[in-house]
């Protein structure tokens, strides 16, 4: 590989003069300016990131963790962190982990090794199942995750979110008002099924494990879990199912009508998230808007203040506001069934 050196002799130029032309060539006479260039094609340099990051302290990258990029949502916060990093002079590196604490830590290891600066993380912490430990050297925010978190973070306050959900559906005489979660484990899940226990009890109405059945964020999940719900010899049936995404409650709307079951007029459902095609679904479903935009250009702007020595408080979480948005796949119990 070619060196400044190289590229100095070819030049016929001092290395300083290289180094000027690459970084500030408006300090460098035009005549000198050709000759590097020149000495650089024909020498076929590429310059050293590496090198020149550790010179400038800074790579002016970040790196995002992104759990599943088939995910619209996710897709959403990219845009946002995408937009403030732009007008805030950095790059970013969107890096598919898949939830493997392997592959986190491999891109954990770019901002130890200084390839890039913060890690913005929009998997829910986990404690032990997560590769971004509190560590002073790797500057972290995560985003549309939950209270707890060990390094600042944007989100919305889901506890609220699914009670209104519970609410809305009381309202609309539901009794029997059953869930599609996520995974088990995922922070997220968690703290919804809290909310969503919660918003039954201040209902009025029992919680009944019999009515909740563990999805995976995915349509096919929620497909699978509105059809165990028919299939159940359970003689108990939701009239309702709040669903922990928009994902898993198009799957279930698309599952129902395996069994003839008509949306809202036999069974209400919500969801979460407002994703774009959920007020174009049939029917359009009631769910509640996260700003995905807004949190990952927040989130972004936030860890940049971190980096820049701006930020106040490294443990602050900003709580963005959601929007509950009633559309047509909810309606009041029918009362026969």
């Amino acid at each position: 590989m070619a060196t400044i050196r190289d590229v100095a002799n070819e030049a016929g130029v001092s290395r300083a003069t290289v180094t000027r032309a690459l970084h500030e060539p408006d300090k460098v006479s035009p005549s000198r300016l050709a000759k590097v260039q020149a000495a650089i094609k024909k020498l076929g340099y590429r310059p050293n990131m590496l090198s020149q990051t550790f010179r400038s302290s800074s790579a002016k990258t970040i790196v995002v963790l992104a759990p599943n990029l088939a995910n619209p949502f996710f897709a959403q916060i990219i845009a946002g962190i995408v937009d403030a990093s732009d007008e805030r002079g950095y790059k970013i590196l969107v890096g598919s982990t898949n939830n493997s604490a392997k592959r986190e830590a491999e891109f954990i290891r770019m901002v130890e090794t200084r390839l890039a600066d913060g890690i913005i993380q929009m998997a829910p912490y986990t404690e032990g199942e997560t590769a971004l430990l509190p560590r002073q050297h790797v500057p972290a925010v995560s985003v549309a995750g939950v209270p707890g978190t060990p390094y600042p973070g944007v989100r919305i306050d889901n506890i609220a979110a699914v009670k209104e959900c519970i609410r809305h559906l009381a309202d609309l005489g539901h009794t029997n008002i059953g869930a599609i979660t996520g995974p088990a484990d995922n922070s997220n899940t968690v703290v919804r099924l809290a909310g969503f226990k919660e918003g039954l009890v201040e209902a009025g109405l029992r919680y009944l494990p019999a009515l909740v059945r563990e999805g995976d964020f995915r349509l096919v999940s929620g497909f699978g879990a509105a059809a165990d719900f028919m299939l159940a010899s359970n003689p108990v049936k939701p009239t309702a199912i709040f669903c922990m995404n928009d994902e898993m409650a198009l799957g279930a709307i698309r599952g129902l009508r395996t069994f003839n079951m008509r949306v809202p007029a036999d069974i209400s459902i919500i969801g979460f998230d407002n994703l774009d095609f959920s007020a174009f679904s049939s029917p359009a479903l009631t769910t509640v808007e996260q700003p995905a935009y807004d949190m990952g250009y927040s989130s972004a702007a936030l860890l940049v203040d971190l980096l820049e020595g701006k930020a106040n408080n490294r443990n602050e979480d900003i709580v963005l506001p959601y929007r509950f948005v009633e559309r047509e796949s909810t309606a009041a119990t029918n009362q026969d069934q």
